[in-house]
């Protein structure tokens, strides 16, 4: 068997979708969403295409290692982006030949359904209350809210107290048994962290995410070591050797994105290193349905997994939502707050193809927005 021919799909409002397909008819699919920047990750997806081509696809850790490591400069998003969707699909090509899901190729599965939550917003007390009800409606027991948009420096006690007061709301609709992530984005300094963190103790938040930006995760462990509330960090890390120091700075929950983060086989990894430092495993997706897939496949192999992300009726799918593109969506039905799992072989689910070439035919140019402070200087989005 070998590799034919290799795809790519531009698909509303902001994924990259891969096809791979084999001489004797296989066909697998993965996701190599890169948020403001697909284009790119299109154009690399066609240059590691080079090494495929005319390749058995069973030979998926090989492939890895070719298309991570065979280029003398490595790394970063693009690549990482690009392997992801690639390898997704290779592994679905392998479990629709086997004809299992890939959570029983990683070894079988050890748990039968996955918790799962999904984004409110963060912006008004009301709007706060109102959104969660929404998910609680959808089936949701658990969410994850911004605590704030743009974040001064320094932030002043008004605005403090308005973070305090949206977790308030949050706890409030929720009650005593369903949870709340608080997600600081990377846009709240240092300084900011430390002063707001102690303050939301009461409320017992699910995690704190993002409570300071990749590139200064050197400082993850000053907050760590200060509060019970379990930090939260991964979905702007790439591999197994970023995921380190976080880990032993203490962090409690990684997040890798399996459509950033080098596919299933290198999040598989991840997951094996954050058990020894006992740390859960809870991957950022709010992505589209190939990429949650993935997460669930890893979820149901993996003894460390917490709960999924998913962007099932999240605010940007106004152009394209994850159930457009499946053929059946019963697959991610929520019951109780979980997804039962997947059976189907591959990754599980049935894409809908003509509805990813019908999108692709519009395309998009998704873009994160630019902010500033009120002086005028760059502000964290």
């Amino acid at each position: 068997m070998k590799i034919t021919r290799i795809e790519t799909f531009l698909v509303p409002p902001r994924w990259l979708f891969v096809r791979i397909e084999t001489d004797e008819g296989a066909v697998g699919w993965g996701e190599a969403s890169l948020e403001g920047r697909s284009e790119t990750v299109r154009t690399a997806v066609e240059q590691l295409a080079e090494v495929l081509l005319g390749q058995d696809p069973l030979r998926i850790q090989d492939h890895w290692q070719v298309m991570m490591k065979g280029s003398f400069y490595r790394g970063g998003p693009v690549l990482s982006s690009a392997v992801s969707g690639l390898d997704q699909a290779l592994w679905d090509i392998a479990g629709k030949i086997a004809g299992l899901p890939v959570h029983t190729l990683l070894g079988g599965p050890v748990r039968d359904r996955i918790r799962m939550y999904g984004w409110v917003g963060g912006d008004e007390p009301n709007e706060i209350a109102d959104a969660i009800s929404e998910r609680l409606e959808q089936g949701l027991t658990a969410v994850k809210m911004n605590a704030s948009g743009r974040f001064a420096r320094i932030a002043n006690n008004r605005d403090i107290d308005g973070i305090i007061g949206r977790v308030v709301a949050a706890r409030e609709v929720l009650g005593d048994t369903g949870d709340v992530g608080v997600d600081f984005h990377g846009r709240i300094t240092m300084p900011n962290a430390r002063r707001i963190i102690p303050e939301l103790e009461p409320m017992r938040p699910m995690f704190v995410e993002e409570p300071t930006t990749p590139e200064n995760s050197h400082l993850l462990g000053q907050l760590t070591q200060g509060t019970s509330i379990p930090i939260a960090t991964g979905e702007r890390l790439y591999s197994r050797n970023e995921f380190l120091p976080v880990l032993q700075a203490g962090i409690s929950i990684a997040q890798p994105d399996l459509s950033h983060a080098a596919g299933i086989s290198e999040v598989h990894r991840i997951a094996s290193l954050a058990e020894i430092f006992d740390a859960q495993l809870a991957p950022h997706c709010p992505l589209g349905p190939i990429a949650l897939a993935s997460c669930l496949q890893i979820g149901f192999a993996v003894p460390n997994y917490f709960i999924q992300e998913q962007s099932i009726g999240i605010h940007y799918n106004q152009d394209g939502e994850v159930l457009d593109y499946l053929a059946d969506t019963t697959v991610f039905d929520i019951r109780d707050g979980f997804i039962e799992r997947l059976q189907a072989p591959g990754l599980g689910i049935d894409i809908d193809e003509a509805a990813v070439r019908k999108a692709d035919e519009r395309g998009h140019a998704w873009r994160g927005p630019v902010w500033r402070h009120t002086d005028g200087s760059f502000a964290e989005w």
